[in-house]
């Protein structure tokens, strides 16, 4: 049972990052599933409502029902209502794009965004996606938080990124990550550039429960942009407004069901 819930999984994560879906060939060698296992994942997937086969082409595709199912839970909770204004007014004060990650076991997810950029270049990845710890400003501030063997050791089940996949300054060794933790401590808040991606800078503070005893690291709130724009001066600028943001987001946090059980 817990290999075919596993596999099972694989499969709809899969389908998540190919919205025009897959064939049965491709999702069995892709995932490296016999053929045969896959097809019956599918169908159960497909008779559960998850998954749906394109009648033209025979791909299979995800449902709108995952996609519900989460923007449900996000409703309930009450995450997006309380930070909503807060990020929606970081945004505007400073014309990037502004995002919350929420700590969920030993992963952040980002929920919720605002973007700042009106013109020119706007940055606007994909939500839902959680965070690479290694190469990324929310990685970095939630890392600070902890001590350098607990950082690591989530590190070292994530794995570290490579420069190939992410940014050219993407650390790959402890030296390199613990040095921008450190700076990242000093400061109050995280700041890379280059490291999650090519010409892309970005800076994270984390959100502390308030009703917690031990300030349990919430969330976290991130401002990312193009470097062209998103300067380390400009990014020094906009510290202060990052930290209030943060600290709000901590007093309202008491507001949602989902935070109050981390308290």
């Amino acid at each position: 049972m817990t290999a075919i819930l596993e596999r099972s999984f694989k499969v709809l994560e899969h389908l998540a990052g190919h919205p025009e879906g897959r064939a049965l060939s491709a999702l069995s060698a892709e995932l490296e599933m016999p053929l045969s296992a896959t097809h019956r994942l599918l169908s159960e997937l497909v008779r559960c409502g998850y998954v749906r086969q394109d009648q033209s082409h025979g791909d299979y595709i995800l449902t709108i029902k995952l996609v519900s199912l989460g923007l449900s839970f996000l409703s309930n909770s009450g995450i997006v209502d309380i930070a909503q204004p807060l990020l929606d007014r970081l945004a505007a004060a400073s014309g990037e794009l502004v995002r919350l990650a929420v700590v969920d076991g030993d992963e952040l997810t980002f929920v919720a965004k605002a973007q700042g950029a009106t013109r020119g270049l706007r940055y606007d990845p994909d939500m839902g996606l959680s965070v690479n710890l290694s190469c990324s400003s929310a990685g970095h501030a939630w890392l600070s938080t902890m001590t350098d063997e607990q950082a690591l050791q989530l590190v070292a089940r994530q794995g570290f990124g490579q420069p190939e996949d992410f940014g050219p300054k993407a650390p790959t060794t402890v030296k390199a990550l613990l040095a921008y933790l450190r700076a990242a401590r000093k400061r109050g808040f995280s700041m890379i550039s280059e490291v999650f991606s090519p010409a892309m800078t970005a800076m994270a503070a984390p959100v502390r429960n308030s009703g917690s005893s031990s300030g349990a690291v919430i969330g976290v709130i991130t401002i990312a942009g193009p470097m062209v724009r998103l300067s380390e001066e400009r990014m020094l600028a906009l510290g202060p407004d990052l930290l209030v943001a943060a600290e709000d987001l901590a007093r309202a946090s008491g507001a949602s069901a989902h935070f109050k059980k981390r308290a």
